[in-house]
């Protein structure tokens, strides 16, 4: 399960508190004070038979005995009575329960696997155990028992530490900030990090995320929901333990997530102001506006520290500031002066604003006779909309209640120092560089014969099969060396030392080892290059590819040594071994790095005939086939991050009127950004086949796409297709949707589904022929198709169910 039923937990319509009591310090009464504290306005219902009433609701005495299905339940009563309750709410029909009792005894745990056996049938999502509880502050619903009521916010707060959580929402409620969602996972029995990032990632009250975890459960499922919440808002992780030696590895998974890892509980705060309040686009540069030198330098300093540039303004810029602010010193940062009034920082922040070169403003302030920080404030807000990509403040010293809560009002961040307002901005710029790590997707198979590849899996599977688990020497050379790697024989080694330019630049011992958690991994060691920097360290996911290694390579101080090229091209290729010959559970090898190539010593891999599924699934290379169309070959595949070019073309090729059928409205051109999320997709729960051709002049061309994209529990997956405006009438759309229908049956989707304009009448008819029944809407120009594709739902006329 993923998010099915969370929606129940994050819009409850009714709660019933299982255990609620009256006796003070227990946890039914904190429950229960907390859900009418925090202003709940649907359906409550107290459960417990020794109480006839209390705070004005009569008590139910037994969950049976419910008027009617909670949505959500809180369960605050002993664990030998879980499997009795939960079998009884999910025959009612309840969706979520949050379990706030602790799991402490051999009994409680097996009280625990019976509670979740009963909820399984039902489909009844639990919570916890020992969670503080599902707080969602914008329909006044706090399920649990936090330590303060919670304001409404842009940020979700996700956590596996109930202490945790608890400071944090102390900590926003006494700076007049909120959050769109706060959850305490607790033990993670059923609901765990990963649900929770799919349901927040297309949660359109939820900005960003920040999570705080010590440990993934699932790795493969948190991966996934990870790169889809990623590629939507910043995520922001913050794990503790850096001395565990398993934290590498989680610094390499968040990294190729797309997550903003942060090293500290004081960073992760500071982004509820930013991200919470602002809306701040992350460019790489900044314009400082300050009052004085000293406050400039100590500014410039803080930016310099956290790495991010500040912009180079173009001449117009300065000039114009030069006319209206004559006794300001120019350049960035500005300084208006001591003597500045607060008008200034608004002019100011209005000239710079018709320049967007100058990237982000920040205004630095510490209170003087003629700037108040309260009339400084007024200017900020009057003049924030010239601000193109954002504005953020720091005021030394501090301001008042009410003109923070003014400045929150109109999307202004305010922190404390220079150095948490640079950090705090560092990392959403880090956050857009990780989304470029996070759209690369790279192949499968390497792009080779296929007789090379069929080799190097046989080789394998007859080691195994006389009972070798092990492969090394030429054996080894053998199998790598299909994979265009190339392998040095001892003699190649012993001659190596005969000039400068024939020694190796580095060693880079290369082990691969099949994870409990996160599958294959590789760990990548090499020795400081200078005797003073720290060694080389780093773990890396397959698959790889030259962008993804390249971010690898570029850790080590070695790198400027070297050409890159041959080093990359040999981790890729390395990786591309690993994925296709899946009998290859652990390897160790040295990379050895020359100035112009690379090559490989002492290989070993270890073989067997299972290991573990990769964390991220590679380019799926079977869903390829080239077939004859209208005296064509047309290739249909899988989509590709280096198709956005041809896709560019596609989408420019089709007409305004067949895009506005396509996208439901008028279309303009689309962006990087755009194309991207077309073609940089995540092939775990969405899919995009196009139809190309090769043309004369030796490039690619699109001629169709159809996507299908699944929901997180694959039981539903909608899809859409176009076709270039020049193909119509040609059937490559019914070629498409017979394929993308095949790739859903083989996923085992249950459902295939779409909408269209009523106007569309050809998408109508293509929908008809491809087996669609064609259902209304609840928009009367929108149809709907849909098609069961097996035959268990089949047999339903219910269709497929969301959220449930």
């Amino acid at each position: 399960m993923t998010v099915r039923n969370l929606d129940a937990l994050f819009r409850p319509k009714s709660v019933a508190v299982i255990g609620a009591s009256e006796r003070p310090g227990s946890t039914g009464a904190m429950v229960w004070a907390r859900v009418l504290e925090g202003g709940f306005d649907g359906p409550l219902w107290p459960v417990n038979p020794k109480y006839d009433t209390f705070s004005g609701h009569p008590v139910i005495g037994d969950v049976g005995d419910l008027p009617q299905a909670p949505t959500v339940a809180l369960i605050c009563t002993p664990p030998a009575s879980w499997p009795v309750i939960i079998h009884k709410l999910g025959g009612l029909g309840t969706r979520a329960a949050i379990i706030v009792g602790e799991v402490r005894s051999d009994d409680d745990r097996l009280a625990l696997r019976h509670a979740l056996s009963a909820a399984r049938p039902h489909l009844l999502r639990i919570v916890g155990p020992g969670s503080l509880g599902v707080i969602s502050p914008a329909l006044r619903a706090h399920l649990g028992a936090p330590s303060c009521t919670v304001k409404a916010g842009g940020v979700a707060w996700v956590s596996q530490s109930n202490a945790l959580t608890n400071a944090v929402l102390g900590w926003a409620q006494a700076r007049g900030l909120g959050f769109s969602h706060a959850v305490a996972l607790g033990g993670e029995a059923d609901v765990d990090a990963g649900d929770v990032l799919d349901y927040l990632a297309s949660d359109p009250g939820t900005r960003a995320i920040l999570l705080e975890l010590d440990t993934v459960r699932a790795a493969r499922k948190f991966m996934s929901a990870a790169r889809a919440a990623a590629r939507n808002k910043p995520v922001l992780a913050l794990r503790s333990g850096r001395d565990d030696p398993a934290d590498a590895l989680y610094t390499a998974a968040f990294r190729r997530a797309g997550l903003v890892r942060v090293d500290a509980l004081d960073d992760l705060l500071d982004e509820v102001e930013t991200l919470g309040v602002g809306r701040v686009a992350a460019g790489g540069t900044a314009t400082l506006i300050t009052s004085d030198r000293g406050l400039a330098t100590l500014a410039c300093d803080a930016f310099a520290a956290a790495g991010t540039t500040l912009a180079r303004w173009p001449d117009a810029a300065s000039d114009a500031l030069a006319q209206v602010l004559p006794h300001a010193v120019g350049g960035n940062p500005l300084q208006l002066g001591d003597d500045a009034r607060a008008e200034q920082f608004g002019s100011a922040l209005k000239l710079l604003g018709e320049h967007r070169s100058t990237g982000t403003a920040f205004v630095v302030h510490a209170s003087t006779h003629s700037a108040p920080v309260d009339e400084v404030a007024r200017a900020l807000i009057e003049n924030q909309r010239f601000a193109y990509r954002g504005l953020l403040a720091c005021f030394f010293g501090g301001l008042d209640a009410a003109t923070r809560d003014a400045l929150h009002a109109q999307g202004i961040p305010v922190h404390t120092t220079p150095q948490r307002l640079a950090r705090a901005f560092a990392r959403l710029v880090d956050y857009r560089m990780g989304r470029e790590l996070l759209m690369q997707t790279p192949e499968g198979l390497p792009e080779r014969i296929p007789e090379a590849i069929d080799a190097a899996q046989a080789q394998a599977c007859a080691a195994l099969a006389v009972g070798e688990c092990q492969l090394t020497g030429d054996a080894a050379a053998r199998l790598l060396e299909r994979f265009g790697l190339r392998v040095e024989a001892q003699e190649d080694c012993a001659g190596a030392i005969a000039s400068p330019r024939t020694k190796s630049v580095v060693d880079i011992a290369v082990e691969l080892h099949d994870d409990d958690n996160f599958g294959p991994v590789f760990r990548f060691t090499a020795p400081s290059a200078d005797g003073v920097s720290a060694p080389l360290r780093v773990y890396g996911l397959p698959p790889l590819n030259p962008i993804l290694a390249r971010d690898i390579v570029t850790r080590s101080s070695y790198a400027r040594l070297v050409a890159p090229e041959p080093a990359l091209t040999a981790l890729t290729e390395l990786s591309q071994a690993v994925c296709d010959v899946k009998e290859i559970v652990g390897l160790a090898l040295t990379l050895r790095v020359y100035h112009d190539h690379v090559a490989v010593a002492d290989p070993t891999l270890k073989l067997a005939a299972k290991r573990s599924r990769l964390a991220i699934v590679p380019y799926p290379r079977r869903f390829e086939e080239t077939v004859d169309w209208q005296g064509l070959r047309v290739t249909v595949r899988p989509i590709r991050p280096e198709d956005e070019a041809a896709h560019h073309d596609f989408v420019e090729a089709m007409t305004p009127e067949d895009l506005r059928l396509r996208f439901f409205g008028a279309v303009g051109s689309f962006d990087h950004s755009q194309l991207a999320r077309m073609t940089q997709i995540d092939y775990d729960r969405e899919m995009a086949l196009i139809a190309t051709v090769a043309s004369d002049e030796g490039f690619t061309r699109t001629l169709g796409v159809v996507r299908a994209v699944a929901d997180p529990d694959n039981e539903t997956a909608e899809f859409a297709v176009a076709v270039r405006s020049d193909q119509k009438g040609r059937r490559l759309g019914q070629l498409l949707m017979e394929r993308i229908i095949r790739y859903a049956r083989v996923r085992g989707i249950h459902w295939l589904v779409g909408e269209a304009l009523r106007e569309n009448t050809p998408m109508i008819a293509l929908a008809k022929a491809s087996g669609f029944t064609i259902t209304r809407t609840e928009d009367p120009g929108v149809v709907g198709f849909r098609m069961a594709l097996d035959e268990t739902v089949g047999a339903s006329e219910e269709g497929p169910r969301k959220g449930g």
